[in-house]
């Protein structure tokens, strides 16, 4: 493994244990085995490597999600998309450093245009992604319509609940609540 994926695991590593502001460059380049200098030739800052290593793992969360949202053998999901709301809240738990890195990310994103760029891309494939675990389809399968629906609403219920759980973990809802809650906001919608 060269210096540029060493940095990326070692940025990964300190984003999961310490979050995005308190990862400093020597924390990362002591994680990665490199030296500090390496950060700016390769990635040019910090930040930018931080970035890419945040967009890493959230990508990579989504593609577990995915894996552990099959239905069962009847075609239901209702058994596994409750699991999946069980581990999102686990995960939000086990890892708040790397959830409150992910909002960090929305806040830069404000003052950087670039980062600001690479953000609404991300949103849009994880619109799409979130509308294609749902609907149990490819990616490609997946209409705009679908994105801009399901999978927007997945995101917002998602988003929502890690401000809840970050804020006050032992008053936010339970994977139950959230499936309970929904029943009811789907009879509302009626």
């Amino acid at each position: 493994m060269g210096n540029r994926e060493a940095l990326l695991i070692g940025a990964k590593a300190c984003l999961r244990e310490k979050g995005y502001d308190r990862s400093s460059v020597r924390d990362i380049a002591t994680a990665a085995g490199v030296s500090m200098a390496a950060i700016g030739y390769h990635y040019g800052s910090r930040e930018a490597l931080l970035n890419q290593a945040l967009f890493e793992i959230l990508d990579e969360w989504g593609d577990a999600m995915g894996r552990a949202l099959v239905p069962d053998a009847d075609g239901s999901t209702r058994r596994h998309f409750e699991r999946m709301w069980e581990g999102l809240i686990a995960d939000f738990g086990a890892h708040p450093d790397l959830w409150v890195a992910s909002v960090e990310l929305f806040m830069q994103a404000r003052r950087q245009p670039e980062l600001r760029a690479a953000l609404a891309d991300g949103l849009c494939q994880g619109r799409r992604g979130m509308a294609a675990i749902l609907g149990g389809v490819a990616e490609d399968q997946v209409t705009e319509h679908a994105a801009r629906t399901i999978g927007s609403v997945h995101m917002a219920l998602m988003s929502g609940l890690l401000i809840q759980h970050l804020g006050d973990p032992g008053a936010a809802p339970t994977a139950g609540e959230v499936l309970e809650g929904l029943r009811g906001l789907a009879e509302l919608a009626r």
